[in-house]
């Protein structure tokens, strides 16, 4: 499911929201469908569970979920929101990306082999 590295520079909780959101948005889960506990996730990933709930609380903020207490994290229907990137941002957001993966170390070529692959998964409709 999901992994995270302690020694990146990307906050856990952060890193937690982006593998989740990556899974919704390539339909590992469906609407309706109920997240692990908080506790549960915690525990699976070794954070603390406050680590958790703060990348919980992100996605339903962006309206990826529905959070209930004592019912948990359920994934709700979700409308793209306007304005978060347009086609005219979207090369630039890109670039930045870019430019963040090779300063952090990345090989040029695990780059473009990781952006093929994600386009062939993007192409199949199985981001």
């Amino acid at each position: 499911m999901l992994r995270i590295d302690l020694a990146s520079n990307v906050p856990v909780y952060e890193q937690i929201a982006d593998g989740l959101r990556a899974e919704l948005v390539g339909g590992q889960f469906a609407a309706g469908d109920k997240l692990p506990t908080v506790r549960m996730l915690a525990i699976d990933l070794g954070v603390h569970h406050n680590t958790v709930a703060q990348a919980y609380r992100q996605l339903a903020d962006e309206g990826w979920l529905d959070l209930r207490r004592h019912r948990g994290a359920t994934v709700q229907t979700r409308r793209p929101q306007s304005g978060s990137v347009s086609p005219e941002k979207f090369p630039r957001a890109l670039r930045e990306l870019l430019a963040k993966t090779l300063a952090g170390g990345l090989s040029r070529e695990a780059v473009i082999g990781e952006l093929i692959d994600s386009a062939r998964r993007l192409e199949a409709g199985a981001l």
